[in-house]
């Protein structure tokens, strides 16, 4: 077979695979020696090598596509790139992260492969070995790191706060994940003891919080609950502070608040749960990621502590103030 075989025929568009790159195994697969592949790839060569063993099936520069293709068949070239997957900043430009420069102006791509794999990196690949590979997430048809992952790879290359609490609030604002997840992710990369890192991390915290109440607002609105008072503090007249609600329902006694992201604030509430209940009202946790996920299920364990709240006794008279 010639290579202008391979160019015109054996090199069609098969299993939804761009052979514009292809390893040289690939190749020889197809019938072509290494003299020929040699040949075709000479400099001046219609065809270039791009990294180790990967070919490109043009003279000219590779596209971003490209150029991520032929990260992965390097990284795992015998699987056709199953195996690997992108990470780090190049997976969150796939993700259309706009924090993150597009990938034709990415110097380098990051691949994430299993820990038995030695391999080094090579061209404008960046290898990343890992003990725990994740299951990837299909992005535009390429295996990504899922973005807790991807985000934890990019900030440990980083050294500017600014960058990663920007990297930071876009994962959660633009709903790609929840801080929690981050968090988790950065902690077992052992990248929470950084400055740059520690200085950055509390805007998921805030972010986090800032989308459930939204989340919250659009729950109310979309299930028809009756409207509330939002983010308000209660108080006995004359007496102490209750503490703060997320949303209160004055005429049925109802109290929603929001789980806190933090362990530490659960005996707080426990407390405050058990103070207020002695007092007929009912309170009503509901969890950030249920609201996301479960929207419906959540409205309607409100919608329940609503209704019974007729069946109840009158809850005790509270003052209610903006908190």
């Amino acid at each position: 077979m010639t290579a202008n075989d391979l160019t015109s025929h054996a090199l069609d568009r098969r299993d939804g695979c761009d052979e514009t790159v292809v390893t040289f195994h690939r190749l020889r697969e197809l019938g072509m020696t290494a003299a020929q592949i040699g040949e075709y790839c000479r400099p001046g060569g219609r065809w270039q090598q791009i990294l180790p063993g990967v070919c490109l099936l043009h003279s000219g520069p590779p596209s971003s596509e490209e150029r991520v293709r032929a990260a992965l068949l390097y990284a795992a070239p015998v699987g056709g790139g199953r195996g690997a997957m992108v990470t780090g900043l190049a997976a969150l430009a796939l993700y259309r992260f706009t924090s993150v420069p597009p990938l034709i102006g990415l110097p380098m791509i990051d691949v994430l492969v299993p820990w038995q794999r030695r391999l080094r990196d090579a061209g404008d690949v960046t290898v990343h070995r890992t003990r725990e590979l994740p299951y990837p997430t299909d992005v535009v048809g390429l295996p990504c790191a899922p973005v807790p992952r991807a985000l934890a790879d990019a900030i440990a290359e980083l050294g500017d706060t600014d960058a990663v609490r920007a990297l930071l609030t876009e994962a959660v604002r633009s709903g790609h994940c929840d801080g929690a997840a981050v968090l988790r992710e950065l902690s077992r990369a052992g990248l929470l003891h950084r400055p740059t890192v520690r200085r950055a991390v509390d805007v998921l915290r805030t972010e986090d919080r800032a989308m459930a109440e939204q989340r919250l607002y659009a729950m109310v609105r979309a299930y028809q609950l009756p409207d509330p008072v939002w983010n308000v503090d209660l108080r006995l007249p004359g007496g102490p502070p209750l503490g703060g609600v997320d949303a209160y329902w004055p005429d049925h006694g109802v109290a929603v608040c929001l789980d806190p992201a933090d362990d530490a604030l659960w005996s707080y509430y426990a407390r405050q749960r058990e103070h207020v209940e002695a007092l007929g009202i009912t309170m009503v946790f509901l969890s950030p990621v249920k609201l996301r996920d479960a929207a419906a299920q959540q409205a309607a364990v409100v919608r329940t502590a609503l209704m019974a709240s007729g069946e109840a006794d009158p809850a005790a008279y509270v003052v209610v103030t903006p908190r």
